[in-house]
């Protein structure tokens, strides 16, 4: 049987916790069938993430980071938050200089969306960065990376046997591989 989704109604909305990249707040929302609950939403403003590919056309550049979430290292695309009122495009630019050290002559959209609708409204934007050219790296002084270049076809294969677990890794590198197979 089919169900009509209606927008929930926010009768009240607490801010819990202000941060540097997030906030949380708790929302009393009112559902279609009139009864309440109560929703808890991270509050975050979006980031981009680049799958940086060489001259070479089938070598990607990963970066190794420790994830203290999750509490083990993560490999992974590029990857960083907007500031205030920057577009996706110079983040992507400018996260490519932090994390890498490169800059990209060319800079392809391959998805936007939202990263755990569930509980977050963070909106992910995704690209693949070709033409690359050297530039110093500009590390955030919390950020310790380690480079890693690697076959995109030997990425494509981490996903399957589990080494490579982020999913913003895991959508760019197989948009990637589809851009790049045409």
């Amino acid at each position: 049987m089919a169900v009509t989704i209606h927008r929930e109604t926010t009768e009240s909305s607490e801010r819990i916790y202000e941060g540097k990249i997030v906030n949380l707040r708790v929302d009393t929302v009112r559902f279609q069938n009139d009864k309440t609950g109560k929703r808890e939403v991270v509050e975050h403003s979006g980031a981009v993430a680049i799958v940086p590919v060489l001259a070479d056309g089938k070598t990607v550049v990963l970066v190794r980071q420790w994830r203290t979430p999750v509490g083990a290292p993560l490999l992974e695309i590029p990857a960083g938050g907007l500031e205030k009122g920057e577009n996706p495009e110079e983040c992507a630019r400018r996260e490519l200089t932090e994390e890498i050290g490169q800059t990209a002559g060319h800079l392809v959209k391959l998805y936007e969306g939202y990263s755990a609708p569930g509980f977050c409204n963070e909106k992910l934007y995704g690209f693949l960065a070709l033409d690359l050219s050297d530039e110093s790296a500009d590390h955030d002084e919390d950020e310790f990376v380690e480079r890693i270049e690697m076959p995109l076809a030997e990425a494509i294969a981490a996903i399957a046997t589990g080494e490579i677990q982020d999913m913003k890794t895991i959508a760019g590198l197989t948009l990637a591989d589809r851009y790049l197979a045409n």
